[in-house]
């Protein structure tokens, strides 16, 4: 019994520190909203952030290479040639591997 006295006069002398560190413990890590979740949703957004403008310039630069396609026809025997490696009929066509 005379512990718990001694445990009820500590909280009665320290409820607002107690109150405090509670408040605290459970804005950090117990509620929905915690500051780490924050974080982690902070993190995630600026990585999907990049991602879109990764996806944005890679979409950008199709799109040039689609107008060039569709405008000049010398690219599209360029791109035949190089990448499918179609020649004409009095061409040979040697392939170096790296």
């Amino acid at each position: 019994m005379n512990s718990l006295m001694a445990f009820w006069n500590l909280v009665r002398k320290n409820k607002y520190t107690i109150t405090i560190a509670l408040f605290t413990f459970i804005i950090v890590f117990v509620d929905e909203n915690s500051m780490i979740r924050r974080m982690s949703y902070s993190n995630e957004i600026s990585r999907l952030k990049e991602e879109i403008e990764r996806y944005r310039k890679e979409y950008n630069e199709s799109t040039n290479k689609l107008i060039e396609l569709n405008s000049n026809p010398e690219v599209i025997e360029q791109i035949a040639r190089e990448k499918y490696l179609m020649k004409k009929s009095n061409e040979d066509i040697y392939v170096f591997e790296d």
